[in-house]
């Protein structure tokens, strides 16, 4: 009886202690869903992930992202306005706190930017502006004096005179409006003679194709101004397989493959603009406005010119 009294006591009290660890269990789950906090995002509409400058600039809002806990949801307009319109009016059902666009075309992202606005939806504009609605801050290199010092090296290089080709980007869009213009100002008291001025729209395979055709009708061509890299690669190619030589291309954004071609003596420079950095920037911008806090409403990122 005794031996049995000693089992049942046994069991009982081995009973007691699982109990006893599931309570703790569950009161320990508790406190660790009550801390589950809902999850922070920041929109990013790009204007084309088929450019590598525009690949770098969401690479550095991820990082950045990463680093204060936000989660990044990132649509590219394809170049296509309308799509950056409907990419817009997506990102806003998100939950997200903050949008950060790189408009297509200045005038065409308005409509854009005043959705965003109806909904009460803060704005801030990287690399291109918006020309209308209301934008808390642009965040940007200082296009101007990008164009400007690609227009005074290549009078330094062409010794204040010669023939030069301007390929331009996307009509109506910031960039390619004050890209020209820095241009411009840089060469107006020059014997400078701009024989061509065409859009290839930012991209690659047009630059070559516009080029081709320029170089048809230009016998002589001294220097190439692009107002991007993938239009200069593009133009290069195109200058290469014509057999033309001594034609000086700059370009502008410092990507990968430009930087290259200019270490290699294809191309004479680029400038260098820090789209990473311009991503990386926009985020931090962004947190900032989320909590509160005031910013300025432009921001500028530092240029510099690259050449062998």
């Amino acid at each position: 009886m005794k031996r049995l009294v000693s089992t049942l006591l046994i069991l009982f009290l081995a009973l007691g202690v699982m109990t006893g660890c599931g309570t703790s269990q569950t009161q320990n789950e508790q406190p660790s869903q009550g801390q589950k906090t809902e999850e922070k995002k920041i929109g990013l509409v790009v204007s084309t992930l088929n450019n590598p400058f525009f690949v770098t600039l969401r690479d550095g809002a991820q990082k950045k992202a990463d680093e204060l806990g936000y989660k990044l949801v990132v649509l590219d307009s394809q170049n296509d306005s309308s799509k950056e319109l409907s990419n817009v009016q997506d990102i806003l059902q998100q939950g997200i706190s903050l949008l950060m666009i790189n408009p297509v075309d200045s005038d065409a992202v308005v409509n854009a930017v005043k959705l965003a606005n109806d909904a009460d939806m803060p704005v801030i504009t990287l690399d291109r502006t918006s020309n209308g609605g209301e934008v808390v801050s642009h965040i940007a290199s200082d296009n101007v004096a990008g164009g400007k010092m690609a227009g005074e090296y290549i009078t330094k290089q062409l010794n204040n005179k010669g023939k030069v080709v301007q390929l331009e980007g996307i009509p109506g869009s910031s960039s390619t409006r004050d890209r020209g213009k820095g241009f411009k100002e840089a060469i107006d008291d020059t014997q400078l003679d701009v024989v061509a001025s065409q859009t290839a729209e930012f991209d690659r395979t047009k630059g070559m194709t516009v080029m081709e055709n320029i170089l048809q009708a230009q016998p002589e061509i001294d220097a190439i101004f692009s107002q991007n890299d993938e239009m200069a690669l593009g133009a290069l190619q195109a200058v290469e397989t014509a057999g033309r030589k001594g034609i000086k291309i700059v370009g502008f954004d410092a990507t990968d493959d430009a930087v290259k071609a200019v270490k290699d003596g294809r191309m004479a420079a680029t400038i260098a603009q820090q789209p990473e950095k311009i991503g990386s920037m926009g985020v931090e911008n962004a947190d900032k406005v989320i909590k509160g806090e005031k910013i300025p409403d432009s921001v500028p990122v530092d240029l510099k010119l690259v050449t062998k």
